[in-house]
């Protein structure tokens, strides 16, 4: 299958529907800030907790203390 074939039949496609082409020209790299590792000393059940939630659970640790850091410099 082609690319006007394969075009044509997401075209053709009733889920497709309401999506639209992205316009990339305007986007912007962003670089995440460099990560250091440390040691740190946490309670098993939040471990157990973020662990459960799947794969990338040190990610999701530092992303919910970047929102309270954020809070935090709010006030």
């Amino acid at each position: 299958m082609g690319d006007a074939e394969k075009d044509a039949a997401i075209a053709s496609d009733p889920d497709w529907a309401e999506y639209e082409p992205i316009d990339w020209s305007k986007a912007e790299l962003v670089v995440p800030p460099k990560k250091q590792a440390i040691s740190i000393r946490l309670d098993q059940d939040l471990i157990d907790f973020f662990k459960s939630e799947g794969p990338g659970y040190q990610r999701r640790i530092n992303a919910v203390l970047r929102s309270y850091m954020q809070e935090r410099k709010r006030a």
